[in-house]
């Protein structure tokens, strides 16, 4: 099942929404640190209320650590970013990606955009900057999990 990468997050409202997202959805969360508050629950609980014991959180000390882990895993990394061409719709999803998002402030580095597999954006009008890092990876996840037939079922029956 595809998953979504966080690195160094800034917001723990953002970083909440995610993990609550991820609970709902059934997908792991990588969380790259360091991050730019702390990582305890009583600053991730106001966005990820009760969900945060139901997110599968795997944290990585480092974006050093994370690549070792990913190299491990043989997993393929797909970059949201507002520097690429194609878009997050044009691309096959497999369930073994990871979805990366970068910090709100700044992105992630130009060593994390080389390593990336795969970058991709969600189309805007001409004129803005982004879309909120939350619900990008909503939308990215979505196409995801369609394309790979990962959804949860809602009624409870195992799928593939």
């Amino acid at each position: 099942m595809p998953g979504l990468a966080l690195y160094q997050p800034d917001i723990p409202q953002n970083t909440g929404t995610m993990l609550r997202l991820a609970a709902c959805l059934g997908i792991e969360v990588h969380l790259i640190e360091p991050a730019a508050f702390d990582l305890s629950d009583r600053n991730l609980r106001r966005a990820g209320m009760d969900y945060l014991e139901r997110a599968g959180i795997v944290r990585h000390v480092s974006w050093s650590a994370f690549e070792e882990w990913r190299s491990r895993a043989g997993a393929r990394l797909l970059l949201a970013t507002t520097r690429a061409a194609a878009p997050y719709t044009a691309l096959s999803y497999g369930p073994d990606d990871i979805i990366l998002v970068g910090r709100e402030s700044a992105g992630v580095p130009d060593e994390v955009h080389a390593a990336a597999d795969e970058r991709i954006i969600v189309p805007m009008r001409p004129g803005l900057r982004s879309l909120n890092v939350a619900v990008t990876a909503a939308m990215i996840l979505g196409e995801a999990l369609r394309q790979t037939g990962c959804f949860p079922d809602p009624a409870g029956r195992q799928g593939p």
